[in-house]
């Protein structure tokens, strides 16, 4: 493995797989940072990875992720695939001896996410979850304002996340066999949203409408815990949602407006007092979108630390068995499940 360099004098180099949507923006957004290169690109065909490298300026393209993976000068790999190729191609990076930022829904399955962190803790790697929302400064001011006991205790968290639809039978969002449905695509924010304020939910109930092809189009979702909270959670790709998210306490809520993954602001309201608004701009950082999380990856490594604080491998793991009990709850099936 090359060994990442301390300081901020050099630039911590990053390889990227696949080039979709998500795999232009991160590679725009880590492009804009200082410290900062993207120098390779691979995709499963020589042509789309040439055509992107081409877009971005970017050195090296190549047509199979393991050239990518034998790279020297790669420092970090970001996963950009559909989620039903993350196990193989952040297990594969980990095998090299490459750390990994993996996109979400981290995989198809627990069993898919224990088996990544379980090899990159074999190879004394760092891993993380591309859950950007827990990057972002103003979700960090609301888990502070939370923890600092703003608004007492958790009662009710509400978030909702959806697209409108319709999808066509052969989109992606449609295929069992690429993890289709509204579940691992855009459930997966609202449940981490929840479980970053209260952990792993004790009871978990929840309904959905299925596709023909057995994907979930429309999915609501009830998470309890002990302590008295609930989580009123929604996903789906039959409409558009507005997004938001709100956090209801014994004195007081926190309303993150839309989207609330990637929020610019947030107001704190108490009874009896006046709301109190704070924004991205208040937070004191020159970051913006995806490179939030890049910088997060870099400080991890010039720190040596192989495991982020901000998304722990234990959370990502948690959100993973949720939604795992979400899809048994409601009858979805992947192949790779079996």
């Amino acid at each position: 493995m090359t060994a990442v360099r301390a300081g901020h004098e050099q630039k911590v180099r990053w390889g990227v797989v696949a080039t979709g949507g998500i795999a232009a923006r991160f590679t725009e957004d880590v492009q804009a940072l200082p410290d900062a290169e993207v120098v390779a690109v691979a995709s499963r065909s020589e042509a789309p990875a040439k055509e992107f490298a081409g877009r971005f300026g970017i050195p090296r393209a190549y047509g199979a992720w393991a050239d990518l993976f034998a790279d020297d000068e790669v420092d970090v790999v970001y996963v950009a695939t559909p989620h039903s190729a993350h196990r193989a191609a952040a297990g594969a990076a980990l095998a090299a001896g490459k750390p990994v930022l993996c996109e979400k829904a981290f995989t198809i399955n627990a069993r898919e996410a224990e088996e990544l962190v379980a090899l990159a803790g074999e190879h004394g790697l760092f891993l993380m979850e591309a859950m950007w929302m827990y990057c972002n400064p103003v979700i960090r001011r609301m888990v502070r304002l939370v923890r600092d006991g703003a608004i007492g205790d958790i009662r009710t968290v509400q978030a909702d996340f959806g697209l409108q639809g319709p999808f066509a039978p052969e989109h992606r969002l449609r295929n069992p066999d690429l993890g289709g449905g509204a579940i691992l695509d855009l459930g997966v924010y609202p449940v981490s949203f929840a479980q970053l304020l209260l952990g792993e939910p004790d009871r978990v109930q929840a309904d959905a409408l299925l596709s023909p092809e057995g994907v979930d189009l429309n999915t609501g979702m009830l998470l309890g815990w002990d302590s008295g909270a609930t989580a009123l959670l929604s996903c789906s790709v039959t409409g558009a949602t507005p997004t938001t998210a709100t956090v209801t306490g014994t004195e007081g809520r926190i309303e993150v407006a839309s989207a609330f993954f990637n929020p610019d602001r947030l107001v704190l309201r108490r009874e009896g007092e006046e709301p109190v608004e704070y924004t991205a701009a208040g937070e004191a950082s020159e970051l913006a979108g995806m490179q939030h999380e890049a910088a997060e990856v870099m400080r991890c490594l010039r720190a040596g630390e192989t495991d982020s604080p901000l998304i722990p491998q234990a959370g990502t793991l948690a959100v993973m068995r949720t939604l795992d009990r979400v899809r048994e709850l409601v009858g979805v099936r992947f192949p790779v499940d079996a």
